[in-house]
Order: C-alpha cells, then sequence, then structure tokens
C-alpha cells in the first residue's frame, strides 16, 4: 500500500491545437529535431473556454528509438478576454507501424499508441488565478494537422 494516496485527476478542458507544416531542423545532439508552428485552435471544457492563439510552437526531438519528446509553449484566450501561457512537456510512441501511420497524417486510434504531456499553466488574470499553482496532466492524440489533448487538474 503507498504512503500517500494516488492524486486525483478533474477534467479542466480539452485543446485542439491546429498546426502549421512541420519544419524540420535535421539531426541535434539527441536526435532529429523539428519545429511544429502553433496557429490556432479551440479550448472547450468545465474549467476553460477559449480559442488557442496563433502564436507558439512545439519544438520536438525524435529520438534514435522512436520516442517523440514534445515541448510546447502558447497561448489560449479565454471566452471571457484573459490570456493563459501553457508551457507543455511530454512523450509520444508506440509501434512502429502505428507511428509510421500518425507520421502519415492518417487518422491513427490515439488507444494505438502513447501520448501523455505534464503542463503548467500562469496568468495574471484574477479570474483565473487558481491555474497558477497545480500541474496538469494531458492526454492526446496526432492528426494531419492537428493535436488532440484532454487537460486534468492533478488534485
Amino acid at each position: 500500500m503507498p504512503f500517500f494516496q494516488p492524486p486525483e485527476l478533474r477534467h479542466a478542458f480539452d485543446l485542439t491545437v491546429e498546426l502549421d507544416p512541420i519544419r524540420e531542423m535535421g539531426r541535434g545532439r539527441a536526435g532529429r529535431r523539428r519545429i511544429i508552428p502553433i496557429v490556432g485552435g479551440t479550448c472547450e471544457g468545465p474549467r476553460i473556454k477559449g480559442r488557442v492563439l496563433n502564436l507558439g510552437a512545439d519544438w520536438q526531438t525524435i529520438w534514435d528509438s522512436g520516442v517523440s519528446e514534445l515541448d510546447t509553449r502558447y497561448g489560449i484566450e479565454t471566452h471571457d478576454g484573459a490570456t493563459i501561457e501553457i508551457i507543455n512537456y511530454g512523450r509520444r510512441f508506440g509501434p512502429e507501424d502505428v507511428m509510421a501511420r500518425v507520421a502519415a497524417g492518417e487518422e491513427v486510434d490515439p488507444a494505438e499508441y502513447y501520448m501523455r504531456t505534464h503542463c503548467r499553466l500562469e496568468t495574471g488574470d484574477p479570474r483565473y488565478e487558481w491555474v497558477n499553482a497545480p500541474l496538469f496532466l494531458g492526454t492526446g492524440g496526432r492528426r494531419a494537422a492537428s493535436v488532440v489533448i484532454s487537460f486534468y487538474e492533478i488534485a
């Protein structure tokens, strides 16, 4: 039995993040590098609603093992005008044939591969002060020109 109880997860919001084409950088110290610009999207959920702003990017490293290291920074404008920054770090991996289908832009059931992130949010807007302290867990999937992620506050 663990010393502490496992944390509770509370669904906060779902993001559909629209992406521009991948910009390949070539091989870096840790693997193949690329930048994927974030150009918009939507935010819907019980705690936050709004739109993904046309700014930010996902700086990825693809390791020799096939694991994608995801390192993103972007923003949301809420339905009532607040700006919230998202810094999101995670990993995506799966069987080689499945990941080849994802890379080709096919619609692949996210249950066929692993995509998990952890993120922090930040804002100076007092209406959303609650986002500044907790961490969030994300689970998602890649589409041809977007990423869909469900975020849960780790309580």
